[in-house]
């Protein structure tokens, strides 16, 4: 479970990269500007694809597990997985979204450390259910 949990860790630290480097490009005032919750959720949203990239090929795949899948099965379910987990991450990034605005605009911190500490305290939400309900069969080698 730690190694997983260190896994998603690193994967949401790409993560991090990819949410920052949007935000920045788009809420920054030296950039584009635009609204700071529209600019948060689109950059979550993209950071949650990548993330959901990395933990569907990384995180949550065991190599001696995927090979006793059958190949048409492979891929069964991934759909569903990706919108699980936008679901669950979604509501993730609600909360992260009143967490930022919270720090940022309620207490006056800058809107960078905000945001990190925003999505630091939402990790333990994305990964306790997606661990649970998303990508449960993986975690479980002995029934496969």
């Amino acid at each position: 479970m730690l190694q997983r949990f260190t896994k998603f860790c690193l994967v949401g630290g790409s993560g991090v990269v990819v949410d920052m480097g949007i935000l920045f490009l788009l809420a920054d005032p030296q950039m584009l500007g635009l609204n700071i919750t529209l600019s948060k959720i689109f950059a979550a949203e993209i950071a949650m694809i990548n993330n959901f990239i990395w933990n569907e090929i990384w995180t949550f795949r065991r190599m001696a597990d995927f090979e006793k899948i059958p190949s048409e099965k492979r891929s069964d379910g991934l759909l569903r997985r990706f919108l699980m987990f936008n679901c669950i991450c979604g509501v993730g990034i609600g909360l992260a979204t009143v967490l930022l605005r919270t720090f940022h605009l309620g207490f006056g911190w800058n809107v960078y450390i905000s945001n990190l500490l925003a999505i630091g305290l939402v990790t333990f939400w994305n990964f306790g259910i997606n661990s649970r309900f998303n990508w449960a069969w993986r975690a479980c080698s002995a029934k496969i």
